[in-house]
């Protein structure tokens, strides 16, 4: 027979702890986000729809942003046993700089319009990081306010759209290397915007259309509304306000005509590291190493242009195989954690690059939800390297990852 008793208090208390109570909302939400997936929850409930699913949102049945992310999950470890893992190194050099994680904050346009705080945000957290924040072209910040809150130790990167108006694309390229920017990323999958449905289904446009509709969703999201409306009107770092939709403006302003000449010129004019964004075939791959660009960005756009395009992650290891010896290899598209992160730079990866996880993070609490971020990912990381049995990125390589098939193609890819 068991024996009972009363409970007793001086029983009872060692195994309680009070938890004591934290009434700053944003904090107290951030504390309590613990994946990329639980910070776009909070982003959804503080966000106008508009807003938000420019940022969610992919091109037309978005295919190509789903098939990204399933590449990750589709993905099987090779853990080693018995491995010293009491400290592990993250970082290591990109470009010829060392950062202190292999990931970087992606460029992304419009992002005050995801909330107020914008690229001083995400420049900010990045520096506090060690790790390169790239300013859009369509960027809503100055790029010399970029540079001075990212600071001297700031790796600065700028994302160039070759516009119709070359004048002008350039004259943003000579602001960036006088300000300080130390890489050029050239965006090449843009000659025409991608068809996102989201947006044309929302009315997206800037600034805002005020509708019944709007005035709804300000009920629902007034915090979000009251920063639009006592801060700086809406502005584009590069160009002057537009009014009209995001697929208008890019379309009147990006150049179809642009081609490898074209990037050439580019490379000339650019005294720093040049890295090409957008690439999606192997063929195009070798063509960039042999101009002797510093870096090729695997990535097809988030999947917000070319519905059904390549899958980035699928294409890393043949890609790594023919020009990763001479030319760095950098991806994007699908990150989601940081295990994604670590698969990548297992299969020949020497950078990747995060955009709806960062702007998840800023809508979800300005730049404490975008230091949350990089919090989760920094552990996430740390966590896979030390269950895989490696201390360093260096260690890690393909034989630690198996990319499981699912979709596979009939024919050799180009």
């Amino acid at each position: 027979m068991t024996k009972r008793q009363l409970p007793r208090p001086k029983d009872i208390l060692p195994l309680v702890r009070f938890k004591k109570p934290d009434f700053n909302g944003r904090r107290r939400r951030l504390r309590a986000a613990l994946t990329i997936g639980d910070l776009r929850l909070i982003a959804k409930r503080r966000t106008p729809r508009a807003a938000f699913d420019y940022t969610e949102g992919a091109a037309e049945g978005e295919l190509s942003l789903a098939r990204a992310r399933q590449a990750f999950q589709d993905v099987e470890f090779h853990p080693a046993i018995l491995r010293d893992v009491s400290t592990v190194d993250t970082g290591w050099d990109v470009l010829g700089r060392r950062v202190e994680l292999p990931f970087g904050i992606a460029p992304t346009g419009f992002t005050r319009m995801m909330h107020t705080e914008g690229e001083t945000a995400g420049a900010g957290a990045a520096a506090a990081a060690g790790i390169p924040f790239a300013l859009s072209t369509m960027g809503t910040t100055p790029i010399e306010e970029v540079a001075q809150v990212g600071g001297p130790e700031g790796r600065h990167w700028f994302q160039l759209y070759m516009w119709k108006d070359r004048d002008r694309s350039m004259a943003l390229v000579e602001r960036a290397a006088a300000a300080g920017f130390d890489t050029l990323l050239v965006t090449v999958d843009v000659p025409v915007a991608g068809a996102r449905l989201r947006d044309k289904r929302n009315g997206f446009a800037i600034p805002p259309e005020l509708t019944a509709k709007t005035f709804f969703d300000m009920a629902r999201h007034p915090n979000w509304w009251f920063d639009m409306l006592t801060t700086e009107p809406l502005a584009f770092a590069s160009l002057s306000r537009w009014s009209g939709t995001v697929a208008e403006l890019l379309d009147v302003m990006f150049d179809p005509t642009v081609d490898y000449e074209d990037l050439a010129w580019i490379k000339e004019q650019w005294p720093g590291k040049l890295v090409v964004k957008g690439v999606q075939t192997v063929a195009d791959a070798k063509r960039l190493a042999d101009m002797g660009v510093d870096g090729i960005t695997l990535s097809n756009h988030g999947g917000r242009q070319l519905d059904r395009a390549p899958i980035p992650f699928h294409l890393l290891p043949q890609v790594v195989k023919e020009v990763g010896k001479d030319t760095e290899v950098h991806l994007d598209t699908g990150i989601m954690s940081g295990a994604d992160i670590v698969a990548a730079v297992a299969l020949g990866a020497r950078f990747t690059m995060i955009g709806r996880a960062y702007l998840y993070g800023l809508m979800a609490g300005g730049r404490d939800g975008v230091d949350r971020t990089v919090a989760i990912l920094r552990e996430e990381v740390v966590r896979t390297m030390k269950l895989l049995g490696v201390a360093s990125l260096d260690e890690l390589e393909p034989g630690h990852v198996t990319q499981l098939q699912r979709l596979v193609p009939r024919g050799d890819r180009p």
